[in-house]
C-alpha cells in the first residue's frame, strides 16, 4: 500500500469524530491495527480503518464490551453482531426491570409517612435491588410434602410464585417485601403445621391444578362462585387425597374444614401474593371454589 493512502492517527481520529486518545487506545488494544509506522514512529492506518473505528465507536456507545466488540470484527461478523445485540438486550432489559423497581421503591419512601419510613426501608433492604424470588420458592419448596413427585412440585412453585410486575408500583413493592419477610420467618415447625395431611398429596395437588384452570376463566370474566366441572373436579382432588369419593356427605366435610380457612401464614401468603400479581392467584381460585362448595351445600 503506498504511504500516501495512509492516514496520520490524528487523519483518523478526525474523521471519525473522536480522540487522537481514543485511537491510541483500541489500537493498544489490538482491535485497530496499524498498517506501518514513519520513521519517526508515528502510527500509519489503512484506509479501511476508518470503517473499523466507526463500526468500535457505535459499539462503544451501545455499551458493548471490548472483547465482545473484538469477537464482532472478526470474522463471520454479522452473525457475531447479531448475538451480541441479542445478549446487550437482554442485559439492558434486566437493567430496565431493575430500574423500575428502585423507582417503585424510592416513591414508597418518599410518599409514605415518616413514622412508616423506618420500617418500610428496612424492609426493602432486606429484599434487595433487583429483588429475588427465592425466599418464596423456597417456602413453598419446603412446605410441600417430600414425597410429592418432581414434576408436580415444580408446577405448583411455578404457579404459586408468580414472575415480579416488569412495571411495579409502590403499592406491589410493599407486598412484596412484606411477602419476603413472611416466607423467610417460616420455621420448619410453622410449616409443618400448615402443610396438608393427607394421604396422597400428588392426587391432591394435580386435581387442584386442574380444578384452579377450568375456575380461573370465571374468576377474571367476574362470575359468581357456582357449581360446574371446576367444582367437581376441585371435590374429587380432596377426595381422592383422602382416598375417598365425592359424595354428599364427603362434601358437607370438606365444606366445613374449608370454612375454618386455613393456616393463617398461607391465607396472609396469598393476600399479599394478590396484591403483587394483577393474575388471579392459585388462592384466589382457591377462595372461590370454596365458596362454591359452600353455596351447593
Amino acid at each position: 500500500m503506498l504511504s500516501h493512502e495512509l492516514l496520520s492517527i490524528g487523519e483518523l481520529a478526525e474523521r471519525a469524530g473522536v480522540s487522537v486518545r481514543a485511537v491510541r487506545f483500541y489500537s493498544d488494544r489490538g482491535l485497530l491495527p496499524e498498517a506501518e509506522r514513519s520513521g519517526g514512529g508515528h502510527r500509519r492506518y489503512p484506509p479501511q480503518a476508518l470503517e473499523r473505528l466507526r463500526t468500535i465507536r457505535s459499539l462503544r456507545g451501545l455499551d458493548v464490551s471490548l472483547p465482545e466488540i473484538a469477537g464482532v470484527l472478526e470474522e463471520d461478523a454479522e452473525e457475531r453482531l447479531r448475538d451480541v445485540v441479542a445478549r446487550r438486550l437482554e442485559d439492558l432489559s434486566a437493567e430496565l426491570r431493575a430500574m423500575r423497581w428502585r423507582e417503585a421503591a424510592l416513591r414508597l419512601l418518599h410518599d409514605c409517612p415518616p413514622g412508616e419510613r423506618a420500617e418500610r426501608l428496612r424492609l426493602l433492604g432486606a429484599v434487595g435491588s433487583p429483588p429475588s424470588t427465592d425466599a418464596p420458592a423456597r417456602y413453598w419448596r419446603r412446605l410441600l410434602p417430600t414425597r410429592l413427585p418432581a414434576r408436580i412440585a415444580a408446577a405448583v412453585v411455578d404457579a404459586a410464585v408468580a414472575p415480579l410486575p416488569e412495571q411495579p408500583s409502590p403499592g406491589q413493592v410493599l407486598a412484596f417485601a412484606r411477602l419476603h419477610e413472611l416466607t423467610r420467618a417460616a420455621d420448619d415447625g410453622c410449616l409443618a403445621a400448615h402443610r396438608p395431611a393427607v394421604a396422597r398429596p400428588e392426587l391432591l395437588y394435580d386435581g387442584l391444578r386442574e380444578a384452579y384452570a377450568l375456575a380461573a376463566p370465571a374468576l377474571v370474566a367476574g362470575h359468581p362462585p357456582a357449581g360446574g366441572e371446576a367444582l367437581d373436579c376441585f371435590v374429587t382432588a380432596h377426595a381422592r387425597s383422602h382416598e375417598r369419593r365425592d359424595t354428599p356427605a364427603f362434601r358437607r366435610e370438606l365444606n366445613g374444614a374449608l370454612a375454618r380457612g386455613g393456616h393463617p401464614v398461607v391465607r396472609r401468603y396469598w393476600e399479599l401474593a394478590g396484591e403483587v400479581s394483577p393474575d388471579p392467584t392459585p388462592g384466589a381460585v382457591d377462595a372461590w371454589l370454596g365458596e362454591a362448595l359452600s353455596r351447593s351445600v
